[in-house]
């Protein structure tokens, strides 16, 4: 079992050129999650294939590029996401579950946290690192703290 599992993510690669985003919600809410996986990649003219820990409630969503051009990839990858994270949160979930919010989720971080809280981190990463210094080309970015 363990096997396939470890699989997924080989197979799903040699498949397309894929986004992979990392959600998470309460368990009973999975399958809330999965169709709405469904009906945004549907919507958005997009596949999906998920796995992930289900039973801590994880689920890795990989957006497939297929055949799809460049342009028609780029109009359609920003919004999906962005609502793949709207309709996450709105289970009571969040926008990443085990990977942490970073560069990638910079963008979508509002989605998850109110104006206050992105403060806050802004002030505890000032208070650990006032030089700017650690991880300049990323985490700064992200958060503008310097």
């Amino acid at each position: 079992m363990w096997d396939l599992r470890r699989s997924i993510g080989e197979a799903v690669k040699a498949m397309s050129a894929y986004k992979e985003e990392d959600t998470v919600v309460p368990r009973m809410r999975l399958p809330d999650l999965v169709q709405a996986v469904r009906e945004i990649t549907k919507k958005h003219g997009l596949t999906a294939v998920s796995y992930g820990h289900v039973g801590d409630g994880n689920l890795h969503v990989n957006i497939l590029r297929g055949d799809l051009g460049d342009e028609a990839w780029r109009q359609g990858i920003e919004p999906a996401v962005r609502e793949l994270f709207e309709r996450t949160v709105a289970m009571g979930g969040q926008i990443t579950g085990e990977h942490g919010v970073g560069y990638v989720q910079k963008n979508y971080l509002g989605i998850a946290y109110p104006p206050h809280y992105i403060e806050l981190l802004r002030s505890v990463k000032k208070i650990f690192d006032p030089l700017g210094i650690l991880n300049p080309a990323r985490s700064c970015r992200m958060c503008n703290a310097h």
